[in-house]
């Protein structure tokens, strides 16, 4: 399975949006040089406020960049950077991913999968409505989120638009995402 990198974003303060970037430098064990979420420990203010110990699952935020054409068909206008992430990847199944999985990105980084972006308030603060396009239900009734999956940088490098993805499944069973 593999896809591409559509964009790249950061930023050194909290914001919802991150501007993007030409290339941004994942540091192993941290995260995106010079990101507000980059670090050992959790950095997202909710989890903060929980237990600033915990281990920060969240290092790296992807999400697909289809995701954009099918809110737009509801009339919603969402750019890379727009939610928050730091990658916007392209034709690569990010949401069908297991746990654990690892994404080798461009010529040196390597991130592993560890769940989903719970979508909070803040998603209807930048656009009103949006939050029930990217959290909704399957005909089952079981919670179905599609704002991105988040990761922990496993190796290093530099990241850019146009790079290559390519998803290494974990052996063993897989297990599916759920919100981290």
């Amino acid at each position: 399975m593999s896809g591409m990198v559509a964009a790249v974003s950061s930023n050194g303060e909290y914001s919802f949006t991150k501007p993007n970037r030409d290339s941004i430098t994942l540091l192993a064990g941290l995260g995106v040089e010079g990101d507000v979420h980059a670090g050992v420990t959790v950095k997202h203010r909710s989890r903060v406020a929980q237990d600033p110990t915990q281990p920060n699952l969240r290092q790296v935020h992807l999400i697909q960049e289809e995701l954009f054409a099918e809110v737009g068909a509801e009339g919603f206008k969402v750019e890379p950077g727009a939610l928050g992430e730091n990658i916007t990847t392209s034709g690569i199944d990010l949401l069908g991913l297991p746990v654990g999985t690892l994404l080798r990105i461009g010529d040196e980084a390597v991130v592993e999968v560890t769940g989903l972006r719970n979508p909070c308030l803040q998603i209807d603060n930048f656009q009103q409505g949006l939050l029930k396009q990217v959290v909704g239900r399957d005909e089952a009734g079981n919670v179905v989120r599609k704002a991105g999956i988040m990761s922990i940088v496993r190796q290093g490098g530099v990241v850019r638009p146009g790079d290559t993805i390519r998803a290494e499944l974990p052996s063993g069973p897989h297990r599916p995402l759920e919100r981290v």
